[in-house]
């Protein structure tokens, strides 16, 4: 065998054991109402136990009274899933569980009534805490609700705690979101903003919510509206936060553990809006998601922030990152590896820093390798600070789109000392969705296979 030879074959075998080493599971039980926009986190104290959740989207909008929470305690290779319901049998939505440093894990979402039907109108915030064997839940915590009323209209929150081992405000709590005046109003009075509370008793209470964003938007739900705002915690008790609107990429923190925020700063462009079209997809969404790496490792204190834009005519991934705190940023880089300008689409992006060993995974529905509205799942890795990125296709069947059949808003990904859990919708047939997990398992601070 020629050395060309061998060497081919030895990168294929590799190439095949660490797809062994793909742990994917469909979470969602057959038959499930059509399951999307999904969460997942990692419990820092066991990292075996890992939670996650998704809406349950049926024939009619709001028929998402009752979600599903999946639940593993072995790593990811076996799941059992609950239901979980919001305190008034709401519809619910934007689901997203995060771990404290303790091993408790807090589940936030929406729930509302009355968007689409002329129900008894109603929308609020509420997070539900969990015991710290994460098989038990607590009360609704309440963070805001309007009773008899969607004005205004909350949307799309998102948690952080601070699990900095050094921070003054660790154990902190912190919830941000998009509040419309009014949900699709065209009137030019009404706007949306960026809206922020923090509990400091471990979700016992949350702040009066207040507005972190010096200008604001329309309430349409497209470009030109301000949504995407997930916090993330820095290892001195910094809140660092980015969110899209008609102004692009703007970033904004707080030094003092949430309590006040400074001036909201335009970091980057958004060429093509945060609102992009898909093929097969019946909205997409490319808001950027902030995290940063609290390792302790070469690039501690790094901010991260990951988004999708057209840029290059094709809606890619892209990540930039600051060194210091914030002040200043890197240019922006594509994630995707695939030639540049090749009008395949990557979307859904979200991103995960590993505590531990300070790498970042992102997660990307992926048209690479495919044609038409033909989809698979990458998740893109680096370990040198988003210098540079190694690629893993999830080793799933490639799946056809329906722009007819609402596919949800984004997938999700934690890591934690080289475990990374991903979380992903896919079409299972031509009108049916379901939710797998994918947990693959790296030596820490390496592009290798456990």
């Amino acid at each position: 065998m020629s050395y060309t030879k061998t060497l081919m074959f030895i990168l294929l075998f590799a190439a095949a054991v660490f797809a062994q080493k793909q742990h994917i599971v469909q979470v969602s039980p057959d038959g499930a109402q059509r399951p999307v926009e999904p969460t997942i986190a990692i419990n820092p104290t066991n990292p075996d136990n890992i939670v996650g959740a998704s809406i349950r989207y049926g024939v009619e909008g709001e028929t998402r009274v009752v979600n599903m929470r999946y639940h593993s305690e072995n790593g990811g290779k076996n799941w059992r899933h609950t239901t979980v319901s919001n305190p008034f049998v709401r519809p619910q939505g934007d689901d997203a569980i995060v771990f404290n440093a303790d091993g408790q894990a807090f589940h936030s979402f929406i729930c509302f009534r009355g968007l689409r039907t002329p129900k008894t109108k109603a929308n609020g915030i509420y997070v539900i805490r969990s015991e710290k064997d994460t098989n038990t839940w607590g009360e609704h915590l309440l963070v805001v609700d309007h009773l008899n009323t969607l004005r205004p209209y909350e949307d799309k929150p998102y948690l952080a705690t601070d699990n900095g081992k050094d921070s003054p405000h660790r154990g902190n709590i912190y919830i941000a979101w998009s509040r419309f005046d009014e949900y699709h109003s065209k009137l030019k009075t009404d706007s949306t903003q960026i809206y922020f509370s923090r509990s400091t008793n471990n979700g016992d209470q949350f702040d009066v919510p207040f507005r972190i964003s010096d200008t604001g938007g329309d309430c349409d739900d497209g470009d030109n509206t301000v949504e995407g705002a997930v916090p993330a915690a820095g290892p001195d008790g910094e809140v660092y936060i980015a969110w899209s609107g008609p102004k692009g990429l703007v970033f904004d923190k707080s030094l003092d553990g949430g309590k006040t925020f400074g001036k909201d700063r335009v970091i980057s462009d958004l060429p093509g809006g945060w609102s992009q079209d898909i093929d097969g997809i019946f909205r997409c969404n490319g808001f950027p998601v902030t995290k940063t790496d609290i390792s302790g490792g070469e690039y501690h204190g790094s901010v991260y922030i990951n988004w999708t834009d057209e840029r290059n005519g094709d809606v890619d991934v892209f990540l930039m990152y600051s060194r210091d705190k914030g002040e200043t940023w890197s240019k922006q880089i594509r994630v995707n590896g695939e030639k540049k300008g090749n009008g395949k689409q990557q979307f859904f992006n979200w991103m995960a820093v590993d505590p531990v060993d300070g790498s970042i995974n992102i997660i990307y529905h992926d048209r690479a390798k495919y044609d038409g509205t033909k989809t698979g799942v990458t998740i893109s890795r680096s370990i040198d600070g988003g210098k540079s990125f190694k690629h893993y296709p999830v080793n799933i069947d490639a799946f056809e789109c329906n722009k007819e059949i609402f596919f949800g808003d984004y997938n999700n990904i934690d890591a934690y000392n080289g475990r990374v859990a991903a979380i992903f919708p896919h079409f299972i047939a031509e009108k049916q969705t379901a939710v797998s997990t994918l947990v693959m398992d790296f030596k820490p601070g390496t592009q290798k296979a456990r």
